[in-house]
């Protein structure tokens, strides 16, 4: 079982931890609990969480046992952002936030076999939490001194906003969290990014305080590219692992879109392929880049994670498509809709001249110039070639969603939305 500490830092997966000696003893005596919490501040976790969620299932593979905490009541205070003070959401609000986290990590964290996963709350033992419990029982055992030299404390505290006794209090639900669960279900591993470093030690810190026994820590850290940059954004956003707040067609495209000098590292990182898998990889990178083979591998196998096998294979279907490898018929009008999205568009009706949709995409000048090239075979409708200049938009042309794709030569797409 210690394998899996090697392993992880093989991956990039960790960042910081507390006695790496003594936990690596941890784990070679048996399987552990440890958790990782995840706080619902919005409806949706996004691709960062997939770093932690990683790290866990290499830990549950390795036979140890994962809590994963959905903060149904630390995702009511907020933890300090770098700037300014978090949105106060309604009860209402988080409650339903929650649940959808509870769902996705249902999907990414194994749930059955022997050494299942759990999902817990802190809404359960935080709610029975009385004020003067909080000041006598917990507030005792925290030093003001430490509470403010924590990094992100120490710099709201001199931004014009300062920070609000709310968010100041966070550290103390936080640390209780790991406490808890070190009473209700032995867990001695605390997991979490790296910016919880300051709160995932006051957790550790208090057990030892209160219980006399001695836990663990361990962070993963913030993925960045290789200029230093935030992995991460999409012109949209976010990266959010939720198909109606991302689809997976667009999930999909950030990933394959990963750069050369990145995707290696983001192999290791958020898939489960070997090492000879990621080194033959890295090879056929070095060998032939313009196959991108490393990238279309990222993109499989973490949609495919994320949302699924059959879903992932409707995004590499239109994806085909959209260049002529596939049928277009054969893609339903979400997948459709998604892979086109982002194309310029016109709006069109049935029985519009053939040219004049090339036209109005902004494909061709004007009507003469469609015609001199479709008379040339440059011109496509659905992957297949305008043999008629003079044809007009059938209905028998519209796809699936109301959509008619448009190719001048091999990659110039646009599409037209056909009104009803």
């Amino acid at each position: 079982m210690t394998d899996v500490l090697d392993e992880l830092q093989w991956r990039g997966l960790i960042a910081q931890h507390t006695d790496i000696d003594a936990l690596r003893s941890a784990l070679s005596e048996g399987p552990l609990t440890f958790y990782c919490g995840f706080d619902p501040t919005a409806p949706s976790l996004h691709h960062g969480h997939l770093v932690a969620v990683k790290l866990m299932r290499h830990l549950q593979l390795a036979g140890h046992h994962p809590l994963a905490l959905v903060g149904g009541a630390t995702g009511l205070i907020g933890d300090p952002r770098p700037v300014g003070e978090r949105t106060m959401n309604s009860k209402d609000v988080v409650g339903e936030w929650a649940n959808s986290l509870k769902g996705q990590l249902e999907n990414l964290l194994d749930f059955e076999g022997q050494n299942p996963a759990r999902i817990v709350n802190n809404l359960d033992w935080t709610s029975e939490l009385s004020a003067i419990d909080l000041l006598r029982d917990l507030g005792k055992h925290f030093r003001m001194g430490t509470m403010l030299s924590k990094d992100i404390v120490a710099r709201r505290l001199e931004s014009e906003d300062g920070i609000s006794y709310t968010e100041f209090s966070y550290q103390i639900l936080q640390a209780n969290d790991y406490l808890e669960l070190f009473r209700r279900y032995g867990c001695t591993l605390e997991v979490g990014g790296n910016d919880q470093w300051g709160n995932l030690v006051g957790g550790m810190d208090l057990i030892r305080k209160i219980e006399g026994q001695s836990v663990h820590v361990l962070t993963n850290p913030l993925i960045t590219k290789a200029d230093g940059s935030k992995f991460g954004k999409s012109e949209g956003g976010a990266i959010w692992l939720n198909p109606e707040m991302l689809s997976p067609y667009k999930f999909y495209q950030f990933w394959l879109n990963t750069a050369d000098e990145d995707v290696i590292r983001m192999l290791k990182v958020f898939t489960f392929r070997s090492r000879e898998e990621i080194e033959e990889l890295e090879q056929q990178s070095i060998e032939r880049p313009q196959a991108r083979e490393a990238q279309r591998v990222l993109a499989s196998d973490v949609t495919s994670w994320v949302h699924g096998e059959q879903a992932t294979e409707r995004v590499i279907q239109a994806s085909r498509a959209l260049f002529g490898g596939e049928d277009l018929g054969d893609l339903d009008g979400a997948t459709l809709r998604d892979a086109v999205d982002e194309l310029p568009s016109a709006e069109a009706a049935v029985g519009t001249p053939l040219v004049e949709l090339f036209v109005r995409a902004g494909l061709e000048k004007g009507i003469g110039a469609a015609r001199r090239t479709a008379s040339s075979g440059g011109l496509n409708i659905n992957n297949a070639k305008v043999t008629d200049a003079a044809g007009v938009l059938d209905g028998t042309d519209v796809l699936p969603g109301g959509i008619v794709l448009l190719r001048k030569g091999k990659k110039n797409l646009a599409v037209v939305r056909v009104k009803e």
